[in-house]
Order: C-alpha cells, then structure tokens, then sequence
C-alpha cells in the first residue's frame, strides 16, 4: 500500500541503496608529486654526466696530444740555459753585418731576436758568433779567439734546399725571406741577363751555396771545365770585383743589393731571370723540439696583426735597398715585401689562449 503525501505535496522519491554485493569503480591513482630536491639532484646528475663525459674526452685529448709549449722549451733544454748563441753572417751590409763597435745589425739579426725573444730570451742573453757559409749545416761558428762553438740556432741567409734537408743535423724553420738569385759586376761591364752570360769570365760565388751550383750549371757542368772562383765570405768576392780581380760576383739578390747600395754607382745589379725562389730559414739542427718552437715565433709574427716586427726589419733594412716602388733595386726583385707563409705548428694550447687564424700555406 502507498503511503499518501502529506498536506498535499508531492513525496521525493528517496535513493534507492546499492546492492550489497556492488562495489564502486576504484579512482585512478593521483599522478606522483616530485619533490623539487629530487628534481635538482637529477638536473645536477645529468650535468655532471655530461661535464664527466667532456672531461674525459679532452684529457684523452690533451694526453694524447701535441706537446704545450712549456714542453716544448723543456725538451729543447732552454730551461737549463742562461743564453742563447745564434751563428750570423759577419760581412752582410743591411742583411747582418758586425759594427764597429762589435755588436751585430740587420735583417736577419732583427729575425733572430724576434725568435729569441719568443724564446724568453731578451737582446742582453742573445750572443751572436759569426758562421761561415760552409759551417751552417754543421752549426759550428767561430767565437772571438778563433775557436769553434756549437750554436743553438743559424739565422745566416741559409736557403731551403731538398739535399740541404737531408742532410743528417739540418732542421729548418719554415721560411722567413723570399729571394732570387742574381749578379753584380762594376758599372762599365755589358748587361748581363743570365748567368750563361758570364761564361769565359772570372766570377766569384759563396762555396757550398746554392748559387755556385747554378752558375756551374749554366757555364759548364762538365767536371773538366773551369770552375768558378768560390769564398766563404761573399765581402772578399766583392773586394776582388772592385779590384778587378773578378768579372762578376752572382749569389742570393738580398745579400748583394747592400753592396751595390753602398758602392756610390760603382756597381750595378743583374735579373738574370731565375724562377727559382732562395727561400731563407733558421736551421735548428737536430733539436726538433726548439725547431717547432721558431716555428711557433715566425707563425706568431706572421699571423697577429698586431705583431709588426718582421714588417718593421724589413721596413728597416730592406726597403732601403730598393729604389722604386715596385721593390726592385735595377730590375732585381731583391726580396718579397711579405713574410712567407707560415702554418700554425703543432703546439698544444688551452681552450681560453688567444687563437690566431688558421692559416693555409702552398707546398714549398
């Protein structure tokens, strides 16, 4: 029987209960709250992970490596020398000539202490001692009592040769001069344009230099034929032109354009028309260690823009011997305005040092 509303209204239906045996559908699990400490921890690990990972790279990099250039000066020995002997020419107007006074100037001094100085060795630890021309593969100079010293670096208009390179103890640098091989005679002697021209004349060249095989090439090759006057010291085969002892003297243009500057028009200067460069390096010897360091000094000098002492030697002592514009001293190219190329060696740096651009450099 149905029970009847009261006053009249209408009876709200009440809920009706569950079975017993229903169960309601469990609620999805809340999604975990990450504390933010776990977060930081696993940000931090990942970081150290990755800083791990470059660490060990590098430092396998960095065992593995080229020498630094601490290094390099240990194994060169510079740690245990006070000075540093360099052999130079002795008699080279403008190139390397010893003064009055006994000091040493010049071109190729001004390169020598350009490298002595990237060496740590400042001009009062610098002793130059001169070298002849046939002793600079054998790194011998002479000291001021006559008697031979071994010497850490030749800087003595030493050009690159393929046989010089093989020679046991030569070590070169990368170049530091161009230059050409040429001829000067006395002022009242026909134009000469090659050196096939001096044949039948006396001509003094520098003995074990690459000048002398060239002139005998191109007079008479043959072991029969007369051979050319040669010296050690080119000063003598110019005191004998001015003495007409000589009818021409021929060996690298930068070595004679001082004496020609220097004679007052009594000599003149031939472009015999050679394509082969004379490419002046320092011969370190077998200390390969102090050879990569004058590397370094040269592709320093070479690639900092804000590093002008090769422009200031040249600007120095070679421009004076040029007499126009286009640097040539009589139609001779005495020497490139430039310094040659020099590639960045193999030294090992740290990631913060200054780096110089890369540079690419032809074969030589």
């Amino acid at each position: 029987m149905t029970e009847e509303p009261v006053d009249g209204g209408t009876r709200a239906e009440e809920p009706q209960a569950a079975p017993e045996d229903y169960e309601l559908p469990p609620s999805p699990p809340p999604e975990p709250v990450q504390p933010r400490r776990v977060r930081r921890f696993r940000l931090a690990a990942w970081i150290a992970l990755v800083l791990a990972t470059v660490v060990v790279g590098a430092s396998i990099i960095w065992v593995n490596g080229p020498p630094t250039e601490a290094e390099l000066r240990e194994q060169a020995g510079l740690f245990r020398k006070e000075r540093l002997r360099i052999g130079v020419k002795p008699d080279t107007p403008y190139i390397s000539i010893r003064k009055a006074g006994g000091g040493f100037e010049g071109f190729d001094i001004e390169i020598a202490y350009l490298i002595a100085a990237d060496l740590g060795y400042p001009p009062d630890k610098v002793d130059f001692l001169e070298i002849k021309t046939e002793d600079r593969a054998r790194m011998q100079a002479t000291d001021d009592r006559g008697g031979y010293v071994k010497v850490d670096l030749v800087v003595a208009t030493f050009s690159v040769t393929r046989e010089r390179e093989e020679e046991l103890g030569v070590g070169f640098s990368t170049p530091y001069l161009f230059t050409e091989q040429s001829v000067i005679t006395r002022k009242d002697h026909r134009e000469v344009t090659s050196l096939g021209d001096l044949k039948g004349e006396e001509v003094c060249t520098l003995g074990t230099s690459t000048s002398e095989g060239e002139l005998r090439k191109a007079i008479d090759p043959s072991p029969e034929a007369r051979r050319p006057t040669v010296k050690n010291l080119i000063s003598d085969c110019v005191t004998g032109l001015k003495k007409h002892t000589f009818d021409a003297v021929t060996t690298d243009a930068a070595i004679l354009a001082g004496f020609v500057k220097d004679s007052n028009g009594a000599l003149i200067h031939h472009d015999i028309a050679l394509e082969k460069t004379e490419m002046w390096a320092v011969n370190a010897g077998s200390n390969t260690a102090l050879r990569t360091l004058v590397d370094l000094a040269l592709y320093r000098s070479y690639a900092d823009p804000q590093d002008r002492r090769w422009e200031q030697a040249y600007a120095r002592y070679i421009k004076p011997l040029l007499s126009d514009d286009n640097g040539k001293a009589g139609g001779v190219n005495v020497a490139q305005a430039e310094q040659p190329c020099a590639p960045p060696p193999p030294v090992r740096r740290w990631p913060w040092e200054r780096a110089l651009p890369f540079q690419e450099c032809s074969a030589r």
